[in-house]
């Protein structure tokens, strides 16, 4: 076999793990349909008895969306490492002659299918409860707004598998904390613009802001930036390159002094 195939292989096998603990673990089911649902219900309703307009309730439901599918997506990336923390298996996994990028894009991959349930599901019972169309935007702004929240979750789940390996167990917090304060600070349910200095600029340099920005552009908001989507994608792209030298050497680190050993049996 090529390089190439084995690595394809690999990213597989760890896709295949992901999915077999997700499917022998009933409460996961939890993640992709009851949270989802009770956030756009319990949001939803909130608007219908604030009694706001379409826009203003496109505007929230967008947000309530587009965090779910990241905490889903994310936490899938963030289980790469968190399941073997959690069974003190970590020395196995790492034991074997792969790449943590393997590892990282098979976990990927089943929480980007998870994702894209929770969308369909959230975007149907959106439609029905509050008569809002998440597809009126185009197949190809649909893609690159989900591509994008994907990019996002998938930069989380690294700094999260990073954080494990230097901090342990302190750090499992980290997997469901981080989306809660970019919930905060990007705009989900208000625009950046009404919060207090320093925090609009800080929104700035975080992509949710942009992709948030560009999707709610074909429901009646204006664009404050033209160029969101080239904003949005350009940081991630510097937060991944950034993440991969870190992850790199967290785990070349980890390695030399012993510390998958010590999370481990």
């Amino acid at each position: 076999m090529s390089n190439f195939q084995k690595a394809l292989v690999q990213i597989g096998a760890f896709a295949f793990k992901n999915l077999t603990i997700t499917r022998r673990n009933f409460f996961s089911i939890s993640e992709i349909i009851f949270w989802p649902l009770v956030g756009l219900f319990s949001v939803g309703l909130l608007t219908v008895f604030l009694r706001l307009d379409e826009n203003m309730t496109g505007f929230i439901l967008i947000g309530v969306m587009s965090m779910s599918l990241i905490q889903v997506c994310q936490i899938d990336v963030a289980y790469a490492l968190l399941y073997d923390l959690w069974a003190k298996s970590m020395k196995h996994t790492f034991i074997a002659p792969i790449h943590p990028f393997q590892l990282i894009s098979g976990a990927w991959l089943i929480g980007m299918t998870r994702s894209c349930l929770v969308f369909l599901l959230l975007a149907i019972f959106g439609g029905i409860a509050f008569g809002f169309n998440f597809f009126q935007t185009g197949i190809i702004s649909l893609i690159l707004y989900l591509l994008g929240l994907f990019l996002i979750a998938v930069s989380i789940g690294i700094a999260v598998c990073i954080l494990v390996i230097l901090f342990g167990y302190k750090a499992e917090v980290a997997a469901w904390s981080i989306t809660s304060l970019m919930a905060l600070i990007c705009g989900i349910y208000y625009p950046v613009s009404i919060l207090p200095s320093p925090f609009p600029e800080i929104a700035r340099a975080i992509p949710l802001t942009y992709f948030l920005e560009y999707f709610r552009s074909f429901y009646g908001f204006e664009r404050e930036i033209n160029t969101v989507l080239f904003l949005g994608f350009g940081l991630i792209g510097i937060y991944l390159a950034i993440e991969a030298v870190l992850l790199k050497w967290v785990v070349r680190h980890a390695r030399k002094n012993g510390t998958f050993i010590k999370l481990s049996e």
